[in-house]
């Protein structure tokens, strides 16, 4: 008779059932896929095994940690383990396996991770506009002329207007990515000063006016967005990884 995998009000549930209740949720291939990410990191950590992991620098992820989360008093500390349901050893082995993530990623990135930054800088490269959206060309040649000028502020115009929502917040659509404005727009912002209004311009049977709020080129120097990036660069890798490998699911009760 097969093990039981869980105990449910006294009634045992073999890993195979288990198994046929994630199927019929619709969980399992994410509850697979998970199993062979973890797979392939320990494989990846195995061969860390026989390298030098600097003790120190574990230690002091481990105070890093604690300051974080304002743990630094033993016995609030205490608490958080008690409550997390954790010994001192097995956070600590918790933080050193991070640790030992975090050197593999970058053992695995690193070498990339600047092609990949131009690779994706089209992308990461934004804009702040602010625009004004009319379906007659008529006002919105008069907007403009109006804007040039200078009988009515853009801010004004965009409240009276436009027909979108951010008319409440003057025409303000906050940070847009270079890389996703229409064709028609791409050539011409980053050569725009902020200030300067584009347009007309239709898009998508309206006409448009934008003002350039502020242009903000990403930085390889960005420490948030480098490891934004080696998280991307290192997802990649897995998801490589994990076509590579072969799976046969076998349930025998």
């Amino acid at each position: 008779m097969a093990q039981p995998f869980l105990v449910v009000n006294d009634e045992p549930i073999t890993l195979g059932q288990s198994l046929r209740y994630l199927q019929s949720s619709g969980k399992l291939q994410s509850f697979i896929g998970e199993m062979l990410r973890q797979y392939i990191l320990d494989k990846e950590l195995a061969s860390l095994e026989n390298q030098n992991i600097n003790s120190s620098a574990v230690e002091q992820a481990v105070i890093n940690f604690r300051l974080e989360r304002n743990l630094s008093d033993p016995q609030a500390f205490q608490q958080w383990l008690d409550s997390n349901q954790m010994s001192y050893d097995s956070f600590h082995q918790q933080v050193e396996m991070g640790f030992k993530r975090e050197t593999l990623k970058l053992s695995i990135v690193q070498s990339q991770l600047e092609a990949f930054f131009e690779e994706r800088k089209p992308f990461l490269d934004t804009v702040i506009l602010s625009r004004i959206v009319v379906a007659d060309y008529e006002l919105v040649e008069t907007l403009h002329r109006r804007i040039l000028e200078e009988e009515a502020r853009f801010e004004q115009l965009a409240r009276e207007y436009s027909l979108t929502p951010e008319r409440s917040v003057n025409g303000m659509m906050g940070a847009v990515s270079l890389a996703t404005l229409p064709d028609s727009l791409k050539a011409v912002i980053p050569g725009t000063a902020p200030g300067q209004v584009v347009g007309p311009v239709e898009i998508e049977g309206r006409w448009c006016l934008f003002r350039v709020e502020q242009l903000i080129e990403a930085s390889f120097d960005d420490p948030k967005l480098k490891q934004r990036l080696q998280n991307e660069l290192f997802e990649k890798w897995i998801n490589e990884k994990l076509k590579t490998l072969t799976v046969k699911l076998q349930i025998n009760d």
